[in-house]
């Protein structure tokens, strides 16, 4: 297939369009912009995004992630090219509570950063004609990974006393390796077509198993002690690393055969040594 990326020298473009030319596909680089260049083109993965709302006007997050999403879907359907949008698993929420989310969970955002992929979601379903798959995935690490779970790493990597002891919530990760095969795995299946997934690495891990898995593969030990988590709630940054995010891709592995590639360990090594080449 001929398959037009947007974003495709962002964290996910980097691992996935290597990935596709390796599986046999032809690979255009697309300008966020650039939708003449569809002209041709089999499928086309949007990537490209503001990953973050933190200090952005919610007018761009709309222009960039919505309004530039919904053009390049209305131009994809005209030309009768397939689309993947990546959006994400807090179209859900923040939190999963005791029940995972699957796909058939309501859209409940929380923050205006999932409020534009949802409603990007919400506009690319009702464009005619259009063949769409969404994913919505979890955290995503790896090699080339930023924001908080690198932070957590130089946390770790120095050595330093995290108060994550008494935390016993239940997160699920994707490793970008194991994203890139699914989106790969999608885009090779018509069954994907009109589907949304969320997709992990598997089992989720709470935050003292992350920083200790984190710890292990750094040869280092995770220096971990007790700390009220209501407490580490006050803290607005920390409350990702305090509550549950957990995801159920039971339809992903049922529709499509899809298992990660990766394992945990071997995700985690890959990601570590990554690290520590850069310096870190």
């Amino acid at each position: 297939m001929k398959i037009a990326v947007t974003g495709a020298t962002g964290f996910i473009g980097t691992a996935l369009c290597p990935l596709l030319e390796q599986r046999g596909h032809r690979v255009i680089v697309l300008e966020r912009n650039g939708t003449n260049d569809l002209q041709g083109a089999d499928a086309v993965v949007h990537l490209a995004a503001i990953a973050h709302s933190r200090g952005v006007d919610e007018a761009k997050l709309r222009a960039v992630n919505v309004d530039a999403s919904v053009a390049l879907g209305r131009t994809a359907a005209a030309q009768g090219a397939r689309m993947l949008f990546m959006s994400t698993v807090k179209v859900h929420g923040e939190e999963s509570g005791d029940t995972p989310f699957c796909e058939s969970a309501p859209l409940a955002p929380q923050d205006a950063y999932a409020r534009a992929k949802a409603q990007a979601e919400t506009e690319l379903r009702s464009i005619p004609g259009l063949k769409l798959t969404v994913f919505r995935p979890p955290l995503v690490y790896g090699p080339g990974v930023k924001a908080n779970f690198l932070a957590l790493m130089h946390a770790v990597a120095r050595g330093w006393p995290l108060p994550f002891a008494s935390i016993a919530n239940r997160r699920s990760l994707v490793y970008v390796g194991n994203l890139t095969h699914a989106l790969a795995s999608a885009l090779e299946s018509h069954r994907s077509q009109g589907k949304s997934y969320v997709v992990s690495d598997g089992a989720p891990v709470s935050t003292p198993q992350l920083c200790r898995a984190i710890a292990e593969a750094l040869d280092r030990r995770a220096r971990l002690f007790a700390f009220p988590p209501a407490l580490l709630e006050l803290v607005p940054p920390l409350r990702s690393l305090t509550r549950s995010l957990e995801v159920n891709d039971a339809l992903l592995h049922s529709e499509l055969g899809w298992s990660p590639p990766h394992s945990p360990e071997s995700a985690m090594r890959r990601t570590t040594e990554w690290y520590r080449a850069r310096g870190g």
